[in-house]
């Protein structure tokens, strides 16, 4: 499984695409098909949010520019917080495709920054002297396991780790 990847950076990139076209398939969706792609959504970025910040950023750190990690930690922070909302909900909801438009659209901006050529995160990562294919290796396995999680109904909901929620 991990050889479909060259490394890390490869592996984040499809998982960037795969959610891309999700998000496209939600958009033209029909009613009741639009929780089932949302739920997938979820999933597809809180897995990757974890091997992100499980592995990927933890091993850049100190080698790359500080504000660049730290802003992707609170850029999925915000986007947890719109993923366990979805996943609370339905598509009758008030606000229930505004919120899955505004998830699009979060992610949209952090991709950007992350695959941006020359000074994006996945740049700076390049120019390190980080082992890309032990990474990759490392994040497919805990891919892996989230994603057997997730198919036993037993993936957590998403926890923010640089916001602190203050009750409103």
């Amino acid at each position: 499984m991990a050889q479909e990847f060259t490394d890390a950076i490869a592996l984040l990139k499809a998982d960037h695409r795969k959610v891309e076209e999700l998000f496209e398939k939600f958009e033209s969706a029909s009613e009741g098909k639009k929780q089932a792609i949302a739920q997938q959504i979820c999933v597809e970025l809180k897995v990757h949010t974890s091997i992100e910040e499980e592995i990927f950023y933890p091993a850049f750190r100190g080698k790359i520019e500080d504000d660049t990690l730290d802003e992707a930690y609170v850029e999925h922070d915000g986007a947890k917080v719109l993923i366990n909302d979805i996943e609370a909900g339905s598509p009758g909801d008030d606000f229930y495709d505004a919120k899955v438009k505004v998830l699009s659209e979060e992610i949209k901006h952090h991709v950007h920054e992350e695959e941006m050529p020359s000074d994006g995160m996945f740049a700076q990562c390049r120019a390190t002297d980080v082992d890309l294919v032990a990474l990759r290796d490392a994040m497919m396995a805990r891919k892996q396991e989230l994603l057997a999680q997730a198919e036993a109904g037993k993936l957590p909901a998403a926890r923010p780790t640089a916001v602190n929620l203050q009750p409103a």
